[in-house]
């Protein structure tokens, strides 16, 4: 399944049907995240309380236990919430004050993580007489998320194989308000409109914005000390452009006026699509080097005076780039990266 080129929805569709068979469970939660700040964009779910999913986004990044950038640090990537809490599920804020009332007994927290950034992480749930999940079913999990990882990583490179449709902002910014609960409170026209490239919805129907809700979520968890990561996240608009959410807090000057969190989205600007490209390539220190200095409109020569290195090595630089990426020329590599045109020099 990992060395397949399907999308990376359709992978992850797969790989939850073979883990149904393999070690089972009744829900899950499967989220990309930007691979910088960790947060989520990219939900592909099945769980018993989509009514209530911003309550279920919150709780689960305002609790510490097991939760994902927890797991960057851990041995094996995988965390079972049994086991963490001796059984003692309530130490977990997100059980107590949720998953006990869904008679969730167990869940497997997976992170999806290499040397280039955090790409995804996965819950599953097991519920009501089903047992909790064994130490063999957490060793099964380490053993696939190495190549689950890649795979996920290059489904993420093949997006800017795509070419860039640049999105139109003639309803002005797109910022939708909310409060700390997550409960839409206002939203401008432009928000309606990008939120359904994000999430289509059937005609008439809102689309649920759940990136807009994880940014806002890891807003709170900052806000919290649960975790420091920026609340952004960088998603793909199939078929479009990388796009870029981002939540800050709206204090009111009125006392009676509760704090807002604002979610603003907007086109990825460049230079982080560069840094998304050069992370989904899994291209090196150096190799992103050359690749930002190209992205200027440095020639071979200046790269190598600001790198300090021969022209030569530039050259194997962008070698090695072309072939890590599988573009045959400079301007087809800026184009791809940056979503605009560059000289080919």
């Amino acid at each position: 399944m990992c060395a397949s080129t399907v999308d990376q929805r359709t992978l992850r569709v797969e790989i939850l049907a073979e883990l149904q068979t393999s070690i089972g469970y009744d829900a899950y939660a499967w989220l990309l995240t930007d691979p910088s700040t960790t947060v989520g964009c990219a939900p592909l779910a099945d769980v018993p309380c989509m009514p209530e999913l911003p309550r279920l986004i919150k709780l689960k990044y305002l609790t510490p236990i097991n939760r994902w950038t927890e797991l960057l640090s851990s041995a094996t990537s995988v965390g079972l919430l049994h086991q963490a809490t001796d059984g003692d599920l309530a130490r977990s804020v997100m059980w107590q004050s949720m998953l006990r009332d869904l008679r969730v007994v167990d869940v497997a927290s997976t992170v999806f993580h290499d040397r280039n950034g955090c790409w995804a992480f996965l819950d599953l749930w097991r519920t009501g007489t089903a047992s909790p999940f064994t130490s063999d079913d957490a060793a099964f999990l380490t053993t696939i998320t190495g190549p689950i990882t890649i795979a996920l990583r290059r489904c993420q490179a093949r997006t800017f194989a795509a070419p860039t449709t640049t999105l139109p902002d003639d309803d002005g910014p797109a910022v939708i308000m909310l409060d700390d609960d997550l409960q839409i409170t206002a939203r401008t026209t432009a928000a309606t409109s990008w939120l359904q490239l994000l999430l289509p919805a059937a005609a008439g129907d809102s689309p649920i914005p759940a990136a807009a809700y994880n940014v806002a979520a890891q807003l709170l968890a900052t806000v919290n000390d649960i975790d420091d990561h920026a609340p952004s996240a960088r998603t793909y608009v199939p078929g479009r452009t990388w796009v870029t959410l981002r939540a800050s807090r709206i204090t009111s000057t009125r006392v009676d006026h509760a704090p807002a969190i604002a979610v603003s989205i907007e086109q990825t600007p460049a230079a982080q699509r560069l840094d998304l490209f050069a992370r989904s390539h899994a291209l090196t220190t150096r190799e992103q080097h050359v690749l930002g200095l190209l992205a200027q409109g440095r020639d071979t020569h200046e790269i190598a005076s600001a790198m300090s290195i021969s022209d030569y090595t530039v050259q194997d630089h962008l070698k090695s780039i072309f072939t890590r990426t599988t573009l045959g020329s400079r301007n087809a590599l800026i184009t791809a990266a940056a979503g605009t045109s560059g000289p080919d020099r």
